[in-house]
């Protein structure tokens, strides 16, 4: 584990172009997810075999890897991973692995692979969600259209003096929610600052809604891939009525008009964010898979 170290903003031009050569399509691999991450995931990483390779940390499963990213030997990154991980934890494990990758550089003689339907990501037409066209985003445009009707905003790009603002709100939401009393979300909050704090140099765009001069709404994201934007973070004041429909049209309209896709991540199980996910009527869900060793 002597090479492998913790992440900080001066890599990110290598996580970039590791990243670049892979064009991932899964939500977790891009820097600016795993840098906001990184305290909470104890998150470190390593170059072999021409491959990006990741290591994380929690508290349920130990110490797992992402998969190898970037243009090398990935079959090879990925042994060298196990490898490492054998050092950390009796049972090595690889979790968020697309289907593509678990077809073209897992050995299915030597490694076994599950779904992790928990974790799989939703993936929309960007146009679906600017247009909210047709039968089956009718209750979707009726939220939004009320919500217009019944409250003056504007919207706003996110710059250096709308940083506190979006945090403010955070803080709210988190009083609402009572995060002090939900690790997840406690840990969720430490990430959101984290991103904030290095929105210029992370490089992701964000936008919000205002009402009153007040932030009520934010959201931010990057692009994923060369077709795919994933939205990484939205907030909205949970009292305000159809603000959770405004800030996903006009964020999608402001700043991804040019992709064909909008990835907005997994639903982690909660029955009420799969049916949430499920109303926008996903375009597709981009599966994932765990990959173990299978002598474990």
């Amino acid at each position: 584990m002597e090479d492998f170290r913790p992440i900080e903003l001066i890599h990110k031009p290598l996580f970039d172009r590791f990243l670049n050569q892979e064009q991932p399509r899964t939500s977790e691999l891009t820097f600016t997810n795993l840098f906001m991450w990184r305290h909470c995931y104890s998150t470190t990483w390593s170059v072999r075999d021409g491959c990006l390779l990741i290591i994380l940390k929690d508290g349920k499963r130990g110490a797992f890897g992402l998969p190898p990213a970037g243009g090398g030997d990935k079959a090879s990154a990925l042994d060298s991973l196990v490898g490492e991980l054998r050092n950390l934890t009796d049972r090595p494990l690889i979790a968020r692995v697309g289907r593509d990758q678990v077809e073209n550089f897992v050995d299915a003689s030597r490694y076994k692979t599950s779904e992790d339907r928990d974790n799989y990501d939703y993936v929309y037409l960007s146009q679906d969600l600017i247009n909210l066209s047709g039968n089956r985003f009718h209750g979707k445009k009726n939220h939004l259209n009320r919500f217009v009707k019944n409250y003056p905003f504007e919207y706003k790009e996110l710059d250096a003096h709308l940083v506190k603002s979006f945090l403010d709100l955070q803080e709210t939401w988190c009083e609402l929610r009572n995060c002090d009393e939900n690790p997840g979300l406690m840990d969720e909050n430490g990430a959101i600052y984290e991103a904030l704090k290095n929105y210029e140099a992370l490089g992701f765009k964000g936008g919000a809604i205002l009402i009153g001069s007040k932030v009520e709404a934010f959201s931010f994201g990057e692009m994923l891939n060369r077709d795919t934007a994933v939205i990484h973070i939205e907030k909205a004041n949970p009292e305000i009525p159809g603000l959770y429909a405004a800030i996903n049209q006009r964020f999608c309209q402001a700043a991804w008009l040019e992709a064909r896709f909008v990835n907005r991540e997994q639903d982690l199980g909660i029955e009420t964010l799969r049916k949430a996910k499920l109303s926008y009527n996903p375009d597709h869900l981009e599966a994932k898979f765990t990959v173990v060793p299978k002598e474990n």
